[in-house]
């Protein structure tokens, strides 16, 4: 346990509440303690991530809509990015499982580690509060943070821009180079996306490539189209 709390840098004022954290199902089953697991912990946890992710996207991403940051927070809260959090302080080593959920290779599964993840965010959240709650989730959430502000909302796009224009008339966006500067090599360029006359949004980059596909994820996030197409 204290191995666990030097990894996520947080020290339980009440050590319990960790236990509980950590309790899966199966050992609460084997044990006949069936009020004594993570379940009703996860529970609490996923409302606290949900709103700590939330409200650091509200302050990344001021110009992005709201469906925009609801897709950033959804891969935020997947299964599969909640297995990496907590693949990221080793979580699944510290678990307690029932045997024979340990012998199926449970406490490496992924479900298990989503649970017991956000059972660990509601476990903090109780013994500390919501600051702490956020620097937890922050210690283990950043770097795919980092991705998601450094990447597209989504793989193409330009390509889903284009789609979305096309349906509501028969004419595509096109791409403006408006400004470049800085050495030739370290160039950042410029572009802005135009729907017929409406500027739906610029985006810069080390490529014009780059300017093009970020202005497009502006876009993707302004919806400006929506004013101009009633």
């Amino acid at each position: 346990m204290e191995s666990l709390e030097k990894i996520i840098k947080y020290k339980f004022r009440n050590p319990l509440l960790l236990a509980e954290a950590l309790t899966h199902p199966s050992l609460a089953y084997e044990t006949h303690r069936p009020h004594f697991d993570n379940q009703r912990l996860e529970f609490l946890g996923d409302a606290v991530l949900q709103l700590v992710l939330t409200a650091e996207l509200y302050k990344l991403f001021p110009d992005f809509s709201e469906g925009a940051m609801t897709k950033m927070r959804s891969r935020l809260v997947s299964r599969d990015a909640l297995q990496e959090y907590s693949r990221y302080i080793d979580l699944g080593k510290y678990l307690l499982v029932g045997k024979g959920e340990d012998a199926s290779g449970g406490r490496e599964r992924a479900s298990t580690l989503a649970d017991a993840f956000e059972s660990l965010v509601g476990a903090i959240y109780l013994d500390s509060g919501f600051d702490e709650a956020v620097n937890f989730v922050m210690l283990c959430a950043a770097t795919k943070i980092e991705e998601l502000s450094t990447g597209p909302i989504e793989q193409n796009p330009k390509g889903e821009l284009q789609e979305i224009l096309q349906r509501l008339a028969h004419y595509p966006p096109a791409y403006f180079v408006i400004d470049s500067s800085g050495p030739d090599h370290e160039r950042v360029f410029v572009s802005e996306v135009k729907w017929g006359e409406v500027t739906l949004g610029q985006g810069s980059g080390s490529s014009k490539k780059e300017a093009e596909v970020s202005a497009a994820r502006v876009a993707l996030g302004q919806k400006l189209w929506e004013k101009h197409h009633e």
